[in-house]
């Protein structure tokens, strides 16, 4: 048979029904057939190569039949042989390497045979020699023969196959070919197919490409040949960093680096600077990758990699000190400051070492003749923080993805040795740094944070008490000089901190923090007994006074403050607030105290009619700040606070009355559902104002949906927030669809019923607004539809789980819509019969019997309409439609009604 035939054969007794065959097919059996095939095609040649390789029969016959079934119609062949075909050219390039290396060998030792002198030379050596070249160059010809049948015949039409394995797999082998075998394959002709293929729409062959890439620039010697290639698609290869595949990108950033170290003056500074904003990154592995970019562009002369003088170099203070000094300058260059965590975080597994030299950062910092400017003392500090943090707690900051699930035994000795030599290190120089910036909020709060990440028993066991009573000098100074939220709170849980009772040194620290809080409370005694007493208010008392309540607020959140008995003075004030409305917005926030159960209560719920009256004060700030307060304080004091055995807990539960349940919705449509002004490009004051303001409306949001979700509130409040889920998504998307999701989960009846309140009130509204007459066609009426779509697309797959509620949701919507008839003798539709077109948007979750079902049921409801029309009604003939994809409404009955269950057996 010749191999037409055969591959004909083959067709035909294939069942391309099963998409399944050995490369693809699923099980741990079949997982080794891919590299035990290759394996049999390598042994193959492997076993031929000095004889039936040269033969001329087998391999020309094998080469066809792969060739002819690699442009077969099945995939199955096609993938299969493409696969046998590149792994026999690989075998054949090792083959090709080998001849071209014994002829090397052979011409060394003709050369050599032929330089002896006369008496020396052997004529029948050199004519050996001689023949043996021959032999050598026509299995040469011939293996080159073989392996550019197989280019021409399969690779240059498979490396752009519709498969993408069949793609990968080209893209693969030609990378090793020209790894193995440089001489001939390293050329323009063949890398141009590894280029066009950069641009591939799957991600595997565009792995494939960068990984042979990689192989090929990271040799040094292959830089040269490597320049038309490079310019060609260099502007590509830089595109691919901001790939949507993070492995892609990760690949794309480690090609580039190599281009860095090994091709200079290639990467232009506009290359470079697009490559720099991907160092924070969410992406882990990522970020890191553009950190050793970053690290070679800008830290090569203290990285050039003589083995000789290298530790010394990059030990020595000069170094380090113009390692953090280019280090500053990137990071405030790239005006993303509060990202220090994430730089450093980046660089860590490259420049670790510099990161951890905490006797330099601290040097620079205490030293007088560094000359650094204010933005630059920060970022150093922030720096600083972050180093430690990344030593002592050994993971990525917040948001930052990884992979790994935990540290290994050695990278956790390396974390708890690193947390000594830094707490060792940072306990003497702590009080000098907070002592140098005392004065500078920005600068104190994190200093502060450091106490965090202290082994803290080192005060302890190395005896360095003193160094202890210097922090509680300063920490208490920073306390009384600040009043910026971030400093107080940072120092209130750095002295929780050392607040623990197991430490030695607590009863120490203890009266330190009895000083503190006797100081701050008596101050604020005086200042509330002349606020209480005065007829107007001061502004420089006012302040006075709401500083030394922030400060005691922020240490309520932190210790147990009970014993000085805050709640009453407290009381007094918000009361004397309320009563006269003299409010300043900085004054706002104080804490209860707890002593009995039923006391708690009362004093909750009068905070709460406090609260509530704020809620609707002339001043935002306020209102927001009630709102959020009343939140919390709902939260806490909700049904939830009994479960898990906390049954004595049962008389503190509150349930808020309806009237306030009204007030908190009616807050969240004038501060939350509004329309902000357009952002320009995100540097201006302005934008960052705007970015501020969304955060603000997305936390209050967020407290509301916990109310809902915790059954503070009625549940049908939830269509306040619903309804506005298609107009806010961009602001609130992640947040109504979890509110959502979390709904269902709790009742998917009820759920469903308030996504149908939802669009019901949306349609009274604008049916208010703008009458009856052409409401489907006005825009909002098309948002609403867009709505009813996401809402349908909210029940997920489960199409069997929520049958009956989409009938419900169906039949509700049906009714809603002939609830209200015309007048009589009007031949005008029913005000709310446009709401069927709302509903067909949830069509498509009904299975057919349903949608016939339903048909019925709309039958049986228009049938109560006395007036009949004279042609049918468009939101009917609409909804019909969706309910009947196979004929119109309109040609299955003239009078514009659906047609029943009957119809279907004409």
């Amino acid at each position: 048979m010749s191999n037409s035939e055969i591959i004909q054969h083959l067709t035909e007794q294939f069942n391309e029904d099963s998409g399944d065959y050995p490369l693809t097919a699923p099980g741990p059996s079949w997982k080794k057939f891919q590299g035990s095939f290759c394996e049999f095609v390598r042994t193959l040649v492997y076993r031929c190569q000095y004889s039936l390789l040269y033969d001329g029969f087998p391999m020309d016959n094998l080469i066809s039949l792969l060739t002819g079934l690699s442009d077969s119609q099945v995939r199955a062949f096609r993938h299969t042989s493409t696969l046998a075909a590149m792994k026999l050219m690989t075998s054949l390039v090792r083959v090709a390497l080998e001849l071209s290396l014994h002829k090397d060998n052979n011409q060394r030792q003709y050369e050599a045979e032929r330089n002896k002198g006369p008496g020396q030379r052997s004529p029948e050596r050199l004519e050996s020699l001689l023949e043996k070249r021959k032999e050598l160059q026509e299995h040469q010809e011939e293996i080159e023969g073989m392996m550019n049948a197989l280019f021409r015949g399969v690779f240059v039409h498979r490396y752009r196959d519709v498969l993408p394995e069949i793609r990968a797999i080209c893209i693969e082998e030609l990378g090793s070919w020209m790894q193995s075998y440089s001489t001939s394959f390293l050329t323009d002709s063949y890398l141009k197919y590894i280029g066009w293929t950069l641009h591939d729409k799957h991600r595997e062959v565009r792995l494939k490409c960068l990984k042979a890439l990689k192989g090929l620039y990271g040799n040094r010697d292959w830089t040269a040949r490597l320049e038309l290639f490079t310019s060609r698609f260099k502007d590509r290869l830089v595109s691919m960093v901001m790939d949507r595949e993070y492995d892609v990108a990760v690949e794309a950033v480690r090609l580039l680096t190599l281009i860095l170290k090994n091709m200079e003056g290639v990467l232009t500074e506009a290359d470079c600077e697009s490559i720099y904003p991907v160092v924070y990154a969410s992406n882990r592995a990522l970020a890191s990758a553009v950190g050793e970019f970053l690290y070679w562009k800008l830290f090569y002369p203290e990285c050039e990699t003589r083995t000789v003088g290298e530790r010394e170099r990059r030990r020595s203070p000069r170094s380090q000190r113009t390692f953090f000094h280019l280090l500053l300058s990137f990071f405030v260059e790239s005006e993303l400051h509060y990202h220090a965590a994430y730089l450093v975080d980046s660089l860590w597994d490259c420049a670790g070492p510099q990161l951890k030299d905490w006797e330099s950062l601290t040097s620079l910092l205490l030293e007088k003749d560094q000359n650094l400017g204010d933005v630059q003392e920060s970022t150093l500090i922030e720096i600083l923080v972050s180093s430690v943090r990344q030593a002592s707690e050994g993971h990525p900051p917040v948001g930052r993805v990884t992979g790994r699930k935990g540290l290994t035994p050695k990278e956790r000795k390396i974390q708890a040795d690193d947390k000594v030599k830094l707490t060792e290190h940072l306990i003497p120089l702590l009080p000098q740094l907070l002592a140098k910036f005392s004065a500078d909020a920005e600068k104190v709060a994190p200093l502060l944070q450091l106490l965090n990440y202290f082994d803290l028993n080192i005060y302890c066991t190395r005896r360095l008490e003193k160094h202890l009573e210097l922090l509680l000098q300063q920490l208490q100074e920073v306390v009384v000089k600040h009043a910026e939220p971030a400093v107080l709170e940072a120092g209130a849980h750095a002295l929780y901190l050392l607040c623990n009772p197991e430490f030695t040194f607590f009863s120490r620290v203890d009266f330190a923090r009895s000083q503190l809080v006797d100081l701050l409370t008596d101050r604020f005694q005086q200042e509330l007994e002349e606020q209480l007493q005065s007829s107007f208010l001061d502004e420089d008392e006012v302040y006075s006074l709401a500083a030394t309540l922030k400060r005691l607020s922020a240490f309520y959140n932190a210790h147990d403050l009970t014993r000085w008995e805050l709640y009453e003075p407290c009381y007094q004030l918000l009361r004397k607030a309320v009563d006269t409305g003299e409010f300043e917005s900085q004054g706002c926030g104080a804490g209860a105290s707890q002593k009995q159960l039923l006391s708690l209560k009362g004093r909750m719920v009068t905070f709460c009619e406090l609260c509530q009256n704020c809620l609707s004060d002339v001043d935002p700030e306020i209102q927001e700040q009630a709102f959020v307060l009343l939140s919390d304080l709902l939260l806490i004091f909700s049904p939830q606070m009994i479960v898990g055995g906390r049954e004595f807990l049962k008389p503190l539960v509150f349930i808020p009355e309806a009237t306030l349940q009204s007030e908190l919705a009616s807050f969240l449509m004038d501060h939350v559902f509004i329309q902000p002004g357009e952002l320009g490009s995100g540097h201006s004051q302005e934008d960052h104002l705007q970015i501020e303001q969304l955060h603000q409306r997305r936390r209050l949001l967020a407290g509301f949906c916990k109310l809902l979700l915790y059954g503070v509130l009625e549940m049908d409040a939830a269509s306040d927030v619903f309804k506005h889920y298609n107009k806010f998504y961009n602001d609130y998307g992640d947040i109504i669809k979890e509110t959502l999701t979390r709904a269902r989960q709790i009742d998917r009846s009820h759920c469903s019923r308030i996504l149908l309140l939802s669009l019901k009130q949306l349609y009274t509204e604008l049916l208010q607004e703008q009458g009856p007459q052409g409401l489907n066609e006005l825009p909002a009426f098309i948002e609403m539809r867009d709505l009813a779509r996401r809402f349908a697309l909210s029940f997920g797959p489960q199409q069997l789980q929520n049958r009956d509620l989409v009938v419900m949701l169906h039949k509700e919507g049906i009714r809603f819509s002939l609830s209200e008839l015309p007048p009589a003798g009007s031949s005008s539709q029913p005000p709310n019969l446009a709401f069927l077109e709302l509903l067909s948007e949830f069509s498509p979750r009904l299975f057919h019997q349903d949608k016939q079902l339903l048909l019925s049921y709309l039958e049986k409801c228009l049938q109560r309409v006395s007036q009949a029309p004279g042609r049918p009604w468009g939101p009917v003939t609409t909804y019909c439609q969706s309910l009947s994809p196979v004929e119109s409404t309109a040609e299955a009955n003239p009078q514009g009604y659906p047609s029943s269950k009957k119809r279907r057996i004409e």
